[in-house]
């Protein structure tokens, strides 16, 4: 008796359609309104990694075309581009290096590097580690290496975290066969 009652109401309950869309929005609404902000962070994360990128080859550019020496003036005016461009509240990291291609040595060599918010300025040694990202170049051969560097911090939080956003780019002198470097912290 017991039994055919409890499947008698859970029929009852299983076929009742009052209030239905109100337990389904319910239900769903979490899912929809957290795949709205997934989409927001995820699409603000490519946005400001878009930014960066752009603003790495647009300094790299810049450096390419010019035709004077390069000094701490010059590279403060591109670490501040840099922060214009990519519109972002952390902190901000700039690192343009010239590096020459010695093949008797058969190893890279930092003819100088100018460094706005990295641990350190890139140098003979350092520059081994970039040796395989770094393009085959004839003898005395010129690349101008701009690094970038900051930091996404997603607006909600959705389970993703903080993200590096890194950027490698170099380029060759346009009008010139080298840049020179007319500052204090220079390697050569």
């Amino acid at each position: 008796m017991r039994l055919a009652r409890l499947r008698t109401l859970t029929g009852n309950f299983w076929s009742d359609t009052r209030g239905s869309v109100t337990v389904e929005f319910i239900l769903a609404m979490p899912f929809v309104f957290w795949a709205f902000m997934a989409t927001y962070v995820y699409f603000d994360g490519y946005h400001q990694s878009t930014a960066n990128l752009k603003a790495a080859y647009t300094i790299s550019d810049l450096i390419s075309r010019e035709t004077s020496d390069i000094n701490d003036a010059y590279v403060d005016s591109m670490y501040e581009l840099f922060g214009m461009m990519t519109h972002t509240p952390s902190d901000i990291a700039l690192r343009i290096s010239v590096i020459r291609w010695d093949e008797s040595d058969s190893r890279y060599y930092v003819n100088w590097s100018a460094n706005r918010g990295f641990p350190t300025e890139l140098d003979d040694s350092s520059v081994s580690q970039f040796a395989a990202r770094l393009p085959n170049m004839p003898d005395n051969e010129i690349v101008i290496l701009v690094e970038t560097e900051n930091t996404f911090t997603p607006l909600f939080r959705i389970g993703m975290d903080e993200k590096k956003l890194e950027n490698f780019v170099f380029t060759r002198p346009r009008f010139v066969d080298q840049l020179k470097w007319n500052g204090q912290s220079s390697l050569s």
